[in-house]
Parts: C-alpha cells; sequence; structure tokens
C-alpha cells in the first residue's frame, strides 16, 4: 500500500552531524593548488563552516516537503525480498497526460526532479504534459536499501517498472541520465513495448568502433573526420576517464572501504560529492546551501552514504563488458546532447535504427534536470508531442489540455 511521506530528520541526527563538523580536522594543501588535486581547501573549509553554522536543513527539509509529493511503497523484488521504496508522485491536471518516469543518478537523489517537474506537469493547449513518478533508487535518499548482494541494473528496473504499475501506469515513458540512463535502457531492454514505449536520455553512451563488435564504424572512424563539436567531445571523454574517472573505480571495486570514511565523515562526504558536482557541470554556479542540501539527502539517507556506492560493484561484476558490447533497444529513443556531459561521442558512434529524437544545446553537461531544467523539459515536449517522433506512443494519453 502507498504511504505519505515527508522528511522528517531526527533532531538527533542533526545534532550528531553538528557535533562531528565541530570536531573536523582540515588536511594541508599545497601552494597554488587550484582544482589540479581536487577540492580545494578554501572551498571545504567555507562549506563546513557554514554547514555548522548557518546552513538550516529544516527550512531546506521544508522545501522539499512542500514541493514534492512523496510517498513510500513496499515492492517485492524477485530474489531480494520486499524493499520500501520512497518516490515522488505528481498527476498533471491533464487527465490524459503521459506518464513519466524519472530516474536519478550518482550522486544526485530524488532532488534532481525538483526544477522539472512543475514544468512536466505543466498544463496546455500547446505542449503535452506529464503525470511524474521519480523514485529514490534502493539505497539511496529515503528508499530502503538492498540486503543482499547481486541487486543490479535488472534489479533496479524491476522496481521502477513494478511501481509505475502499481501506480495504474501500465504503459509509461522514461527520462535519466548518469545510473538513470542505464536504468531506463534496462527496463526498455525488459519491458519495452508492453510496459515502456519509449525513452529519453541526457546521458548518450556507445560501443566505440571495434574491429569485431562494430567493423564498419572502426573503417568510418579511420577514413572520416568528426566535427569540431564532436572533437570537442572526445577531449572532454578522454579527460573524464584519464582525470576524471579515479571514483568509479573506487567505487566499482571496494565500496565497503570507502563507505567507512563516508558513514563517518560528514566532510568526507561533502568533499567526495563537491567535486563532482563542481567538475561534472558546466559553469553552474552552486549555491552554498544548494550544495549542502544535495549532499545532506546523502547524509541523512535511510541506509547511510555507503549504500549508494555498491550499484558500481553490482553493476561491474554483472556486466563487465558493458563498455564494449551492444546493449540495444528496440522502442522509441531520444536523446539530448549537453557539451560538459562527462561522456561525449561522435554522433554515428550513437546512431541506431530507432533514434527517432536528437537535440544539441550550446551549453549545460552532466545534471541536465538540474542545470537545464527548461531545456530537458523542451526536448521532452517536443519528442512526445504533436508534431514529434514520439506522439501517442503511450496509447490514449497524448497530454494536451
Amino acid at each position: 500500500m502507498e504511504a505519505p511521506f515527508r522528511i522528517a530528520v531526527p533532531d538527533s541526527s542533526i545534532s550528531l552531524l553538528k557535533q562531528k563538523l565541530a570536531l573536523t580536522t582540515l588536511p594541508d594543501e599545497l601552494d597554488d593548488a587550484g582544482w589540479q588535486y581536487g577540492a580545494p581547501l578554501a572551498d571545504v573549509r567555507r562549506l563546513v563552516a557554514r554547514w555548522q553554522d548557518g546552513y538550516d536543513w529544516r527550512k531546506s527539509e521544508a522545501q522539499l516537503n512542500s514541493e514534492l509529493p512523496q510517498f513510500t511503497r513496499d515492492i517485492k523484488v524477485d530474489g531480494h525480498g520486499v524493499l520500501n521504496v520512497h518516490y515522488i508522485h505528481q498527476r498533471s491536471t491533464v487527465v490524459d497526460a503521459i506518464p513519466l518516469l524519472f530516474v536519478h543518478g550518482w550522486p544526485g537523489s530524488f532532488i534532481e526532479v525538483q526544477k522539472i517537474l512543475p514544468l512536466l506537469v505543466e498544463a496546455s493547449p500547446e505542449h503535452p504534459s506529464f503525470h511524474v513518478v521519480a523514485f529514490s533508487l534502493p539505497g539511496y535518499g529515503f528508499s530502503e536499501a538492498p540486503r543482499k548482494q547481486g541487486f543490479e541494473l535488472t534489479q533496479f528496473a524491476e522496481v521502477g517498472n513494478k511501481l509505475m504499475i502499481a501506480l495504474g501506469y501500465n504503459q509509461y515513458v522514461t527520462q535519466g541520465g548518469d545510473w538513470g540512463h542505464l536504468i531506463t535502457r534496462r527496463i526498455a531492454q525488459l519491458y519495452g513495448h508492453k510496459h515502456s514505449k519509449a525513452w529519453h536520455s541526457n546521458f548518450p553512451t556507445g560501443n566505440p568502433p571495434h574491429p569485431i563488435h562494430r567493423p564498419l564504424l572502426l573503417l568510418s572512424h579511420l577514413l572520416f573526420k568528426y566535427t569540431p563539436k564532436e572533437d570537442e567531445g572526445l577531449k572532454r571523454t578522454m579527460w573524464y576517464r584519464d582525470q576524471g574517472s579515479g571514483y568509479f573505480a573506487e567505487q566499482a571495486s571496494y565500496p565497503q572501504t570507502l563507505g567507512y570514511g563516508l558513514a563517518d565523515s560528514p566532510v568526507g562526504l561533502l568533499a567526495w560529492i563537491y567535486e563532482k558536482l563542481v567538475l561534472w557541470t558546466d559553469n553552474y554556479r552552486w549555491d552554498d546551501d544548494e550544495v549542502l542540501t544535495w549532499v545532506s539527502i546523502y547524509w541523512f539517507s535511510r541506509a547511510g552514504p555507503a549504500a549508494s556506492l555498491r550499484i558500481y560493484y553490482e553493476v561491474n561484476k554483472a556486466y563487465p563488458d558493458l563498455a564494449n558490447k551492444p546493449e540495444p533497444t528496440t522502442i522509441p529513443t531520444g536523446y539530448s546532447f549537453f557539451p560538459k556531459e562527462l561522456i561525449s561521442l561522435p554522433r554515428r558512434w550513437l546512431q541506431v535504427p530507432n533514434l527517432v529524437f536528437q537535440s544539441e544545446h550550446d551549453s549545460g553537461g552532466h545534471f541536465a534536470a538540474h542545470e537545464k531544467p527548461k531545456e530537458l523539459v523542451e526536448d521532452l515536449r517536443k519528442m512526445f508531442g504533436r508534431a514529434g517522433p514520439a506522439f501517442a506512443v503511450v496509447p490514449g494519453k497524448v497530454g494536451y489540455a
């Protein structure tokens, strides 16, 4: 059964956080280090001081509760028992709005739907409206964490699909980035056509040229040049591979070891996440309280910060060749391209028969729903609108007022 939910962190948890922050020991830093070695000492010192004295979690908590209709529901996952899942659910006033499942990633959370939610449910005769569901991945936010090993993309996809069906959305579309991209792609593979009717991603990924898996693409790669924008995208991708993906290797190999530091040290958690928020965005001006709210959701999460890391290990173990082996889908697919995405590949690498929508943007990074909410929603309106390639993909659900 569905139960209404409001975030209500115990006073004792806030008090303990303040005590831990008061006992912080910060490291030294080399002269003129800037961002070369990671999150700058001055930034972290400022954020810690604000977190300890000035930042008001109760204010952020109240805002989240007022803006996001939240619920929990028990969902049985094959081989993993019953998990209590936290989710946002807001219906449009348009009766035949399009059901949409939004899936977040790391180091995001359900908060990533906050800016796009009012835009998606907006009723208009000019564009489609959506009934929106955004769940906290098990182990994130206020969802219960898996208790057994082996909870990978298939299980996350099962949770998302069962949640939509439980809410009365037997057919729906999806949107996601980061892990949300991989999870919604898995939903498309497992539940495509019958339940998932189309999927849109702001994290377009594909397999590189390969002599066995993609020989024609390899030939194209050797013979033809890329556009200047694609060359810049490859540089960004190489930067991520060579300098920005160390966190991935750690979280995918020994997440428990890292988890001790993140679960015990709020400053360690803050620095670990803050680095990504800055380096993964496109000159987005993070407000200090905005950063602290993102990090506080992890600190106050139901299962603790360590639980959010295990998806890296489980997926890496279940799909060791994920980066090279094609993972096709057969339902309509849409991609939005933002130049500061972590992986930005040449468009020909991404071409598949069911790719029906593409949109290029001049700015924006990894957290599209947070950085560029209007642009992302406009892409969804175009893809599913009257003139779009996925119009009426959910029978009887066109979304116009």
